[in-house]
């Protein structure tokens, strides 16, 4: 199984972390408070973790899904929350 993790260095990590949560919400199970989430999202689980400085994305892959546009989606909706920080992209590692 496949586990893809994203970084992204911002003191904002708990209020992104949220609207994340809250925005898959309207499609998917999810759920989050300050410093955790998770959301049910069609590729795989994803958790979300914030501390003071680091928002991290952890994405479990289902067994056929393509790492590529699971990041990109991550991206694409963080990059809307996060415009203010010029924010492109999360740091990507897979495991």
């Amino acid at each position: 199984m496949t586990t893809l993790t994203g970084t992204f260095e911002t003191p904002n990590a708990s209020k992104y972390l949220q609207q994340l949560c809250k925005h898959f919400a309207h499609k998917v199970d999810a759920n989050c408070d300050e410093t955790r989430g998770f959301a049910a999202l069609g590729f795989g689980p994803t958790q979300f973790e914030a501390d003071v400085a680091t928002l991290s994305v952890k994405i479990t892959l289902n067994d056929d899904s393509d790492p590529i546009p699971a990041q990109q989606m991550i991206d694409a909706h963080l990059e809307r929350f996060a415009f203010r920080e010029k924010f492109k992209t999360m740091v990507w590692s897979e495991n």
